[in-house]
Parts: structure tokens; C-alpha cells; sequence
């Protein structure tokens, strides 16, 4: 028993030699003041939101159902032939063509309504199909999947033939629908070389549908993506040239 009490108090007396030979540094630090990670400057700018319709201070309207003046025709330049209706929305006019915006646009936030035709005129693809496309190259797909399959990359709320949909937030055949997209634009360097792709989020009805999908190329029908160097470019909607029926209001965007 003399034995061990023996050993313990050797080993206490070991650790407190080591101990005190150690040196022990306190480093006493002032508290932090809330002021220390405030920043005042600069400060974003003010934009207010109109409560009737909904558009923000700073938005260009594209379309407010008065008339297409700040559109033209994809194929000429010349006026747009769609049919404008007394509800202040407008038709795509079968075999007229693609309509897109006078102004080019980079990255932007993008608000737009469409709904296709209350009467069923076909199936698949074929079916109210139309698209908005950003910088005249990178499709959002409009089209009527209720009760009409297709493949899954080219449904409603596709990134065309590169990102399927999170979910199906369509409203029914013949409603209005909403889609509210983020786009940021690819970069390119001075040589041309793609340095950065371009992303997009889509929220369709409210609903996150495209969440920050990365943008592989161009959206082709047929082949694979392409990175041309471009700069800004228009807002385009399609024209499918299939009597789609599908129409548009309420078209506004924020330059980002």
C-alpha cells in the first residue's frame, strides 16, 4: 500500500515541476463593439413596389396589353403581327413568326404570365407550345403537359433539353400561369473563351422549379449546347408555328 501511495505522490509532484515550468500567456482581448461590424456605405438604392399591379419602380415594361411597341419581329424587324386582346394580353398568330424585344438585355430579372389555349388542338410537343428565351439563345419551355406526356427535358418549366424541372407546378389547361426567372449571363473573355457559365432560376406559380441550374450551351432542338461568344441580346418568345394558341401578359424585367 506504502508502495503505491508512493508512486502517486511522485507522479503529483512530476506534473507540478512540469507545470510550473510551463509558461502560461493570458492574452486579454477588448470586447467587441457592435459599431465594429456595422457598415453604413453604400447604400442600396430605393425601389418601391406598386401594390395594384405588382411591377417594381425601377422594371421596364415590356407588355402591359396597350400594344407590342417595345417588340418586333424575330424573322424581319418589322411590327409584330400577334393579336393583341381586349384583356390586355396577347396571342401568338400561327406562322408569323417569333416576336422578341427591341432592347437587349444581359442579366436580368424576368417576369412573365402565359397560358395555353382552353381548347386541346394537339398532343406531345405539339401542344400550346411556345418558349422564352433569354439573350435570343437560352429557352424557359412553355407548353401544356396536363394530361399530355413528353420527355422530361422539354416539358413545361424545362431549361430545353438541359434541365428538367424540380416538379410540374402548371396551372390547368387554359389558366394563367407565372414565371419569374434569374437569369445571369455567361462571361467571355477577350479572346472569346467562355470563363464563366451562365445560370438561371425559375420559380413557375410561385414554386422554385430551376433552382441556380448552370447553363450548358445553347438550348438546341437538335445536337448538343453550343458557347459562341456573344454579348447582350433580346428577349425572344417563340412562335412554334403549330396553331399553339398560347398567349402572354404582363411582361416586365429588371436589368441585373
Amino acid at each position: 500500500m506504502k508502495k503505491y501511495a508512493l508512486t502517486a505522490l511522485t507522479a503529483l509532484v512530476i506534473v507540478a515541476c512540469q507545470q510550473k515550468n510551463t509558461p502560461i500567456t493570458t492574452v486579454e482581448t477588448a470586447p467587441t463593439k457592435p459599431e465594429q461590424t456595422e457598415i453604413w456605405e453604400p447604400k442600396p438604392p430605393v425601389v418601391s413596389v406598386d401594390m395594384e399591379n405588382k411591377i417594381p419602380s425601377d422594371a421596364i415594361v415590356l407588355f402591359d396589353g396597350t400594344n407590342t411597341q417595345q417588340w418586333i419581329s424575330s424573322k424581319d424587324s418589322t411590327a409584330v403581327k400577334w393579336v393583341v386582346n381586349t384583356d390586355k394580353s396577347m396571342t401568338v398568330k400561327d406562322k408569323t413568326g417569333d416576336i422578341q424585344t427591341k432592347q437587349n438585355f444581359g442579366s436580368v430579372q424576368l417576369h412573365i404570365e402565359w397560358k395555353s389555349s382552353e381548347e386541346i388542338r394537339a398532343n406531345g410537343q405539339n401542344r400550346s407550345n411556345s418558349g422564352v428565351f433569354l439573350q435570343n439563345r437560352y429557352e424557359v419551355q412553355v407548353l401544356d403537359n396536363n394530361n399530355n406526356d413528353t420527355y422530361v427535358n422539354g416539358q413545361v418549366g424545362s431549361i430545353y433539353k438541359q434541365a428538367i424541372p424540380l416538379v410540374n407546378a402548371a396551372s390547368k389547361t387554359g389558366e394563367w400561369n407565372s414565371y419569374d426567372i434569374i437569369y445571369h449571363q455567361p462571361i467571355f473573355d477577350a479572346k472569346g473563351e467562355l470563363t464563366k457559365k451562365g445560370t438561371i432560376t425559375v420559380l413557375h406559380n410561385g414554386v422554385l422549379i430551376q433552382d441556380h441550374v448552370t447553363i450548358k450551351g445553347t438550348t438546341e432542338y437538335i445536337g448538343w449546347p453550343k458557347n459562341n461568344a456573344h454579348g447582350k441580346g433580346p428577349i425572344k418568345l417563340q412562335d412554334h408555328q403549330d396553331n399553339s394558341g398560347v398567349s402572354y401578359r404582363n411582361i416586365w424585367v429588371r436589368e441585373l
